[in-house]
């Protein structure tokens, strides 16, 4: 069975299950990981014979610095790290390397230069936002762009946004997350005799996540269903701002937080609730979605989507027939789409079972899982780009 070295700066932060859902879903490629820092053990388990785990890189902060101020690049890793990283791969007997994300990409772009194995990269979405128009940043990812014999992105938005980059079109591959379905099983919904509709965010609290957006919607259409809750499930450094602003707003008494939830709690609480909020944005800082993963776990369970037309969103819900798409920070249109919804339970339920329907057409997990590992072996037959001469002489010295 050949083998596929997957290198994740932290394996895994706890909002990356997809990350761990795609490794550990391999059935004709075994998976071998590197890593900086292994965290949450428990909730993410992987074989430790597998897995190697590089020693904390010295001079951190002052590295930064240098690159930052003098040579006024992105960062990129020193030659002892590219050593142990070379090193990880021989010892695993890899065909080839896989690269979460495009921005860790950038990182080890003196890696990329050294290998002898082809090498993927894997853009997320944030990944293919930030510091695009940033000339340095630029240069940087059109080394990995070059270096690279594939380059993965979770919907075809981010592969326009890669191949306006500058990556060469013959690199970019599809490659959807795949949502264990037997996990997130359809949940016909009652509705709710006395008014009682649950709206339901999952996400970390950032601002590409439209929270604002969703509270504004709420408190519209809280006048005519005022026994309406909203629960915002998640971490994250919007958590006080929320909170005032549903002050604010006069909804504080009908808008719940529950922190981040994962597992049983998580499927409990999306089983609760009859309508999901997911109206994405993209901030100032370019950092925008692919495919939000709550949004397709909601979906499976057949919740009807109020969302955006935003990154990879129309690529999962057709609007008006899975869920209702609304421009960017338009809350008056998601609350309109909301009232129509609870006011029509014929269309609430049609909605709720296309929702399903279209997360098992495209997000599957077992036929995410076999297009990726169809992706390795292409990657594995064309090689090391051609512009790449492998020597052992460039492989730059343990220090």
């Amino acid at each position: 069975m050949p083998v596929v070295a997957c290198y994740c700066q932290d394996f895994l932060k706890a909002d990356m299950q997809h990350v761990h859902r795609q490794i550990v879903s391999l059935n004709h490629w075994q998976p071998a990981v590197i890593t900086q820092k292994r965290t949450e053990t428990a909730r993410f388990p992987f074989n430790p014979k597998r897995l190697a785990v590089l020693p904390p890189l010295p001079h951190k902060n002052l590295r930064r610095w240098w690159w930052k101020h003098i040579r006024r690049e992105p960062l990129a890793i020193p030659p002892a790290r590219v050593r142990l990283l070379l090193d990880a791969v021989f010892r695993t007997e890899a065909s080839v390397v896989h690269i979460f994300f495009g921005h860790i990409a950038v990182l080890l772009r003196p890696f990329l230069r050294a290998c002898p194995r082809p090498v993927v990269v894997s853009f997320h979405g944030a990944d293919a936002g930030v510091e695009m128009h940033n000339p340095a940043h630029q240069r940087a990812l059109a080394s990995v762009f070059d270096r690279a014999s594939l380059v993965f992105a979770r919907s075809q938005a981010l592969l326009d946004n890669l191949q306006a980059a500058g990556c060469p079109a013959d690199k970019l591959r599809l490659q959807r997350t795949g949502i264990p379905l037997d996990d997130w099983p359809f949940s016909p919904r009652t509705i709710p005799a006395d008014g009682a509709w649950h709206f339901l965010q999952t996400c970390r609290l950032v601002p590409k996540k439209g929270l604002l957006t969703s509270l504004r919607a709420f408190a519209a259409l809280s006048p005519q269903l005022p026994a309406a809750r909203l629960t915002l499930a998640g971490d994250g450094p919007m958590r006080a701002d929320l909170a005032r602003e549903a002050a604010s707003l006069g909804i504080a008494d009908r808008v719940s937080f529950s922190g981040f939830l994962d597992g049983p709690d998580l499927r409990k609480l999306t089983e609760s609730a009859h309508l999901f909020l997911h109206p994405s944005e993209t901030p100032a800082d370019g950092n925008r979605e692919g495919v939000p993963n709550s949004m397709l776990e909601a979906m499976a369970s057949g919740l009807p989507i109020l969302a955006t037309r935003h990154g990879g969103i129309p690529e999962a819900v057709e609007h008006s027939l899975s869920g209702f798409l609304a421009p960017e920070r338009d809350h008056l249109a998601l609350a309109n789409a909301a009232l129509h919804l609870t006011s029509n339970p014929a269309a609430y339920h049609q909605m709720a079972a296309t929702a399903r329907l279209h997360a098992e057409q495209k997000f599957e997990r077992s036929r995410q899982t076999a297009i990726l590992e169809n992706l390795y072996s292409e990657a594995a037959s064309r090689g090391v780009p051609p512009r790449h001469t492998f020597s052992r002489a460039r492989i730059p010295a343990a220090s």
